[in-house]
């Protein structure tokens, strides 16, 4: 008898980006649908959009954080009037981003890191646990353009990541969106230049969004920030205030001794004379 020695075929090697992309669960099934059948539109949910290309997001945004413009302009990076006339020209051949780029009002590494920025900020929110259902509508871009596609995956495990690093900074969710009030702490510990000019806007009325935007800074950042200072004692939710407190009624003998009825008057005169034979 012959013995042929085969050698067995070589098992399949995928690659680790593959295989890691593969056995992402994702934080909402329905982005995750979308980027597997590499959809092109934007998905709206409760608390931000998020503009999608062939599966990837390329835009992000939310009432809850900075936009993409705020950024750009609170620091001087680019005029607001310069933003708004590459917003008006924008089409559908040439996005905003790539006439600011044209025409040199920007560097597209500067670019690129403030709409990263923008986009992770914006899709934390976006992305936060909802009761109402997203949708999407197909074939919807932004005016914006595609200036760096980010995966789905990848925006995902960052909004995660980002969950953890709160929580273990400060697992009270409540001053991220309560106005917020200065406590005062007596061994406050050294604050940092972004923490100080953060403080200096906490006046009981305005929330960690609202703090963000007046300081032209990513939500998330500014949220880290509140927390850290929330739990270094030196501000706080505020409190909703409280009910009034309503009493027990008065005993009856008490509201008969001060009551001006003429009838019950007269029946108390009454006692008063059978009680005195």
């Amino acid at each position: 008898m012959t013995v042929v020695d085969t050698p067995p075929p070589r098992l399949p090697v995928r690659h680790r980006a593959v295989a890691a992309e593969r056995a992402w669960g994702g934080v909402s099934p329905m982005l995750t649908r979308l980027a597997a059948e590499q959809a092109t539109g934007v998905l709206v949910r409760e608390r931000g959009t998020l503009y999608l290309d062939e599966g990837r997001v390329v835009h992000a945004e939310s009432p809850l954080s900075p936009g993409l413009d705020v950024l750009l302009t609170a620091g001087g990076t680019l005029g607001s009037e310069t933003w708004r006339d590459a917003l008006s020209r924008a089409d559908d051949q040439r996005g905003a981003a790539d006439l600011l780029l044209a025409g040199g009002h920007l560097a597209r590494g500067a670019l690129q890191l403030c709409h990263l920025g923008a986009v992770y900020d914006a899709a934390y929110f976006a992305l936060a646990p909802s009761s109402t259902p997203g949708r999407f509508r197909y074939g919807i871009a932004h005016r914006i353009g595609s200036v760096l596609p980010v995966p789905v995956s990848a925006l995902e495990r960052e909004t995660v990541r980002r969950r953890g690093l709160l929580h273990r900074i400060w697992p009270d969710t409540r001053a991220d969106s309560s106005p917020l009030v200065r406590t005062y702490a007596t061994a406050a510990p050294r604050l940092t230049a972004r923490q100080h000019a953060l403080l200096e806007l906490v006046d009981g009325t305005r929330t960690a969004p609202q703090l963000a935007q007046e300081l032209g800074r990513q939500a998330f950042h500014t949220l880290v920030d509140v927390r850290r200072l929330v739990a270094a004692g030196l501000i706080a939710p505020r409190r909703a205030p409280e009910p009034e407190a309503v009493g027990p009624a008065p005993a009856l003998a008490d509201r008969l001794a001060h009551t001006t009825d003429p009838h019950i008057t007269l029946l108390k005169r009454l006692r008063d004379a059978l009680e005195a034979l």
